[in-house]
């Protein structure tokens, strides 16, 4: 969305795509960096037809130089994913809720020295989002706005569970743990074999045969 959204405000060369990335912080929000991630964003678009190649040009002693443009479907396309991103949360898997899901594997210790390590960095990271940008309207600023507002929310989450964790209301043990499992069995973990549905009162179960 942002390599494609560059390119319908003007016809662009990747060099420049890069530049404006970086000058308007959309390095914070999308994975464009660099620029390899530029040119294979480019590349997509083009297979997807929704940008093509404006115009090549050649100095001399310096490398080719492509400016690129959108094509209608681009800039159709471009519409309906501002509108499905910005209306409908995608159901995504960041790294973090899954390490989460397995913290009982680390002594509850360790976990809340991570957690507070975590929350120190996001301290951080969000006062580099709440400092000021003066003269900037906030339409420009929603972006980095959004983030400092998770980022706020996560701070105060993880005070919490590490707060029950140095006070012992939160922790786990191997032995807690062997119970946990024993009591959370499904019967067919418990005997090795597949767990029956009960047959309601008046029917029979059918017979296989073979």
């Amino acid at each position: 969305m942002v390599v494609l959204s560059l390119v319908s405000e003007e016809p662009m060369h990747p060099s420049h795509m890069q530049t404006l990335i970086k000058d308007r912080g959309k390095d914070q929000t999308a994975n464009v960096a660099q620029r390899n991630s530029v040119y294979q964003t480019i590349s997509a678009l083009r297979r997807a037809g929704l940008i093509r190649i404006r115009e090549t040009s050649r100095a001399e002693r310096r490398p080719e130089r492509t400016v690129y443009e959108v094509t209608e479907e681009g800039r159709r396309t471009l519409g309906v994913w501002m509108r499905t991103v910005l209306s409908t949360p995608s159901r995504e898997f960041p790294d973090f809720p899954a390490a989460l899901s397995l913290v009982a594997g680390a002594p509850p210790k360790e976990v809340c020295q991570l957690l507070e390590a975590r929350a120190n960095v996001l301290e951080k990271r969000l006062a580099e989002l709440e400092a000021p940008v003066p003269g900037l309207p906030r339409l420009f600023l929603l972006e980095s706005e959004y983030m400092a507002a998770v980022v706020r929310a996560e701070i105060k989450w993880l005070g919490s569970v590490t707060a029950d964790l140095r006070s012992g209301r939160l922790t786990w043990s191997a032995a807690w743990l062997r119970r946990m499992a024993a009591k959370l069995a499904s019967p067919r973990d418990r005997d090795g074999r597949r767990a029956s549905k009960p047959v309601p009162v008046g029917e029979t179960r059918p017979v296989r045969r073979g």
